[in-house]
C-alpha cells in the first residue's frame, strides 16, 4: 500500500518545497496538497516534475469547514498542518482565531477518525511574543510563551489542541516547529520585499540595522522538519518541539548584505529614526484610507521591522542537525531557483 502524506494548506510557499522534500528521501510515495487555492506559477521546478509523474494530487479545502473532511478518501501515514492565517499585519483580529484554532480541531479531529499516527505542526517563534527592548535576551525552546498578537496567541492554542491529541493515545507522535521568518522564491514576504528595494538601489533600516531577525531558507526549514520527524521516529518520541532560525540568529542588516553579493552590485542604505518612520507610514496610511486603498507601509508594519526575534534553535542544534545553507548559500540558491526574482 502507498503511503501518503496529506499536507493541509499545503499549496503554498512552505508546503510546496516540503512536498519535494518527503518525496526526494522517499518517506512517502505521495503528498495530497489540500488548500483553499494553489500557487503553482510560485512552485518549485521539482514539484511540477513530481506533479507530472503523478506522485503529487491536489485538493480545494478549506480546514474550517468539518464537511470538506468527508471527502477525503486517504489514510495518511502523515499529515501536516500549515494552514493558518498569519501575515501581520494583514487581517482583522478574528480571522487568526476563525481559522487557526478551529482548523487545528477539525484537522486533530479526522487524524483521530483515520487513525493517523503522525502530525507535524508549523507554529511560530509569535508564540514567545513581540520584544521591543534594544538588547533582548535570546529565546530558546525553554523560554516562557508569551504571545501579545491575534496570530500568537491563536498559534499556541493550536499548539494545545494537537498536544491533546496526541496525550489520548501514545503511540501518537507530534512534531511542532517554530520558525522565524522563512524566505525564498515564492515567499512574496519581508525578505521578497527588502530584495525588491534592493533591486531599485536603496533599503531604509527601520532604526537599526543590528535589529535581530530569526529566520530562515525554506529549503533549511523543510530539510529539517524532515529530519527531525525521522529522528522522533527512530527515538519513539512522543512530542518533540523546536524552533527554527539560521545560526546564529541574523541581523536585518546581515539579511541586506547577502542580498548584495548576490545582486553584484552596492545598494545605498538608510537608517532613519524610528519616530520619523512612524510618523511617515501614518500619513501614508491616512491618505490610503481617503482613496480607499491598503496602505503597504503602515504603522504596525514599522513596529514590527524594528522589533527584534533573538531566537535561538537549541533543540536542533544539540540534536545535532547539520545546516546545509547559511545566508549567503540560501540566497545563491534562491536565484538559482528563480532567476527573474533578481532579475
Amino acid at each position: 500500500m502507498n503511503k501518503t502524506a496529506v499536507l493541509f494548506g499545503g499549496g503554498g510557499f512552505i508546503g510546496s518545497y516540503l512536498a519535494v522534500e518527503l518525496l526526494k528521501n522517499n518517506l512517502v510515495d505521495e503528498v495530497l496538497l489540500a488548500d483553499m487555492s494553489f500557487q503553482e506559477y510560485q512552485w518549485p521546478r521539482e514539484l511540477h516534475k513530481l506533479r507530472s509523474e503523478g506522485r503529487v494530487a491536489t485538493v480545494t479545502f478549506d480546514v474550517r469547514r468539518k464537511e470538506d473532511f468527508t471527502y477525503l478518501t486517504v489514510k495518511p501515514e502523515i499529515i501536516v498542518n500549515l494552514a493558518a492565517v498569519h501575515r501581520e499585519p494583514g487581517h482583522a483580529e478574528h480571522e487568526y482565531y476563525d481559522t487557526n484554532i478551529p482548523g487545528a480541531e477539525n484537522i486533530c479531529e479526522w487524524a483521530e477518525q483515520v487513525s493517523c499516527s503522525n502530525i507535524i505542526f508549523t507554529s511560530s517563534i509569535a508564540v514567545y511574543g513581540a520584544n521591543d527592548s534594544a538588547n533582548p535576551e535570546p529565546k530558546t525552546e525553554q523560554t516562557p510563551t508569551k504571545p501579545n498578537s491575534p496570530y500568537g496567541i491563536s498559534k499556541l492554542k493550536a499548539e494545545e489542541i494537537h498536544k491533546a491529541w496526541q496525550e489520548k493515545n501514545s503511540e501518537r507522535k507530534l512534531l511542532i516547529v517554530r520558525p522565524g521568518v522563512i524566505f525564498g522564491a515564492g515567499e512574496n514576504g519581508n525578505v521578497t520585499r527588502m530584495l525588491k528595494a534592493l533591486k531599485r538601489g536603496y533599503f531604509v533600516f527601520a532604526g537599526n540595522k543590528d535589529t535581530a531577525k530569526a529566520g530562515g531558507y525554506v529549503k533549511e526549514l523543510c530539510r529539517s522538519m524532515v529530519w527531525m520527524w525521522q529522528r522522533q521516529l527512530q527515538n519513539n518520541s512522543a512530542q518533540e518541539l523546536y524552533n527554527f532560525t539560521v545560526e546564529p540568529t541574523p541581523t536585518v542588516g546581515q539579511y541586506v548584505t547577502a542580498i548584495n553579493k548576490v545582486l553584484g552590485k552596492p545598494s545605498r542604505t538608510i537608517n532613519l529614526p524610528y519616530g520619523l518612520l512612524m510618523f511617515g507610514a501614518q500619513v501614508i496610511q491616512r491618505l490610503s484610507s481617503i482613496v480607499g486603498r491598503t496602505a503597504g507601509i503602515n504603522p504596525a508594519r514599522i513596529r514590527k521591522l524594528r522589533r527584534s526575534n533573538y531566537i535561538v534553535a537549541e533543540v536542533l542544534q544539540k540534536a545535532g542537525y547539520k545546516y546545509h545553507y547559511d545566508l549567503d548559500s540560501a540566497m545563491r540558491d534562491w536565484q538559482n531557483e528563480r532567476p527573474q526574482d533578481w532579475n
